[in-house]
């Protein structure tokens, strides 16, 4: 799992980063609250850590930010010494999924993580329908409505659609896309993505007109905005 990590202790940083790598996940560390949310804003992550007191952007400024003009549901977990039972709740009431008071411990970090994600995907695959205007995306059926009227595609293009509305707003690397839509397949050439990318949006009029814009991030991959939500 990639996870960015908002710590201007470095010392710290560097501990809850060699955990999470024990832990199989991948991170980056930010010391400012700016820097912090433009690596979000342009490149894929799973969770984030953030940290409350930041000389600039503090986390909980970081927090509002992301709940206000993100419109994914990424798990947020602030670490912070901020014990206070007002800060907690003032945390948890912005959007944040849980809080943990300094000092963290190793194995409980860990722990709490894998519940996070563990009640994002059952989230996300309890929502079979996805009603997105004007499209329509019933997942047990497999099949994509646009003003009613359904879309014939196939499967991988099925598969691919619902990856990208389940995660608009995102900036989705080529490989994180295949690792998800296609599997582990090293034999699978990322030029499949961008092939693919073209056709949903030619068979699903993706366009300003409809809301919606599918754009190529150069070198990297893609990013589905709402426009209608000013994204």
């Amino acid at each position: 799992m990639n996870i960015a990590l908002l710590e201007d202790d470095q010392a710290q940083a560097v501990i809850i980063a060699e955990w999470l790598f024990q832990g199989g996940h991948v991170c980056n560390c930010f010391e400012s609250g700016h820097a912090f949310t433009h690596a979000v804003k342009n490149n894929t992550y799973d969770l984030l850590l953030l940290d409350w007191i930041i000389p600039d952007l503090n986390g909980i400024d970081v927090l509002h930010w992301a709940r206000e003009n993100l419109e994914w549901r990424i798990p947020i977990l602030f670490i912070s010494q901020m014990d206070r039972e007002e800060d907690i709740v003032q945390a948890l009431h912005l959007g944040a999924d849980d809080y943990m008071i300094k000092p963290v411990r190793h194995r409980e970090l860990l722990a709490r993580i894998e519940a996070l994600t563990r009640r994002s995907t059952i989230a996300d695959d309890s929502n079979t329908i996805l009603s997105l205007a004007p499209y329509s995306i019933d997942r047990s059926q497999r099949v994509i409505l646009k003003d009613g009227k359904n879309i014939p595609m196939t499967h991988i293009e099925f598969d691919l659609a619902v990856f990208m509305f389940r995660n608009y707003g995102r900036v989705l690397s080529r490989n994180y896309i295949l690792k998800h839509v296609w599997g582990k397949n090293n034999e699978i050439s990322t030029r499949t993505v961008d092939t693919h990318m073209s056709r949903i949006r030619k068979k699903l009029d993706i366009c300003s007109e409809n809301g919606w814009k599918l754009v190529p991030i150069y070198q990297h991959g893609y990013r589905l905005h709402r426009l209608s939500t000013g994204i």
